[in-house]
């Protein structure tokens, strides 16, 4: 009789905002280990905070955050990062001035250099262009470069969990095919990923679970297949669906 996978996150009532500002309102979600599991919603759902929240950028008014069995509801980023979460921002935040090689070891500052060195081999595997570009400085990169180094650059860490915010934002279709196809060679290692993405149907894709955000809470929830399929989720979330013709 197989066991139930081991809980990687989860999340009871939880509040957060900025400042007077209340974003989220009681979120409750679960994340499995070895699981890929989306986030979607409406702009200003408030899927960006929630993720913002998890790593303590955010700090929550209510409410509870467990990773890996620890609550880690007031924990400091810097200390998420090295208790095993690594968020991929929307929007990349590299540093333009510095190489793609300086970028991906402040990624891995959290670990000695034994395991960065391994962590670098690692990620070159996974995105070979960026090995090209080792010593081409960030902002000289094509946008579809900057999103691989940014993911890349979270993985340095070894995260436990990974949580990406949009990072389809803003590419071409050919991009956002190997951006995936990262993610599910990801995922078939044995990798958490939480993501947040603009395009519900990609996302839900690839997910095995979903949870519908609206208005800072959760409206819906269930298998991905059971999302796609729901004709309240394609006509609010999906729009006019009827067919295929998805570039992944």
């Amino acid at each position: 009789m197989s066991s139930e996978p081991k809980t990687v996150l989860s999340v009871e009532g939880l509040h957060a905002g900025y400042g007077r500002v209340a974003v989220l309102r009681g979120i409750d979600m679960r994340v499995a280990e070895g699981e890929l599991v989306t986030l979607i919603g409406a702009n200003g759902a408030g899927k960006s905070t929630l993720l913002k929240a998890l790593v303590g950028l955010v700090p929550p008014s209510g409410g509870t955050i467990r990773f890996l069995g620890n609550d880690i509801t007031r924990l400091r980023p810097e200390r998420a990062v090295r208790a095993g979460l690594a968020l991929v921002p929307e929007g990349r935040m590299l540093f333009g001035p510095m190489s793609v090689e300086e970028n991906l070891e402040l990624g891995g500052h959290v670990r000695d250099r034994a395991d960065t060195a391994e962590s670098l081999e690692r990620v070159f595997d996974l995105f070979p262009v960026l090995e090209e570009r080792r010593l081409q400085t960030a902002a000289t990169l094509s946008g579809g470069e900057q999103q691989m180094l940014a993911v890349a650059r979270a993985l340095m860490a070894r995260p436990r969990l990974l949580l990406l915010d949009e990072p389809s934002l803003g590419l071409a279709p050919k991009v956002i095919k190997e951006i995936f196809a990262a993610l599910e060679k990801l995922k078939a290692e044995g990798l958490t990923i939480l993501l947040v993405e603009q395009d519900a149907r990609l996302a839900l894709k690839h997910a095995d679970r979903g949870y519908v955000m609206r208005t800072g809470s959760i409206a819906l929830a269930g298998a991905a297949a059971d999302l796609l399929a729901d004709d309240d989720v394609r006509l609010i979330y999906l729009g006019a669906w009827h067919g295929e013709g998805e570039n992944t």
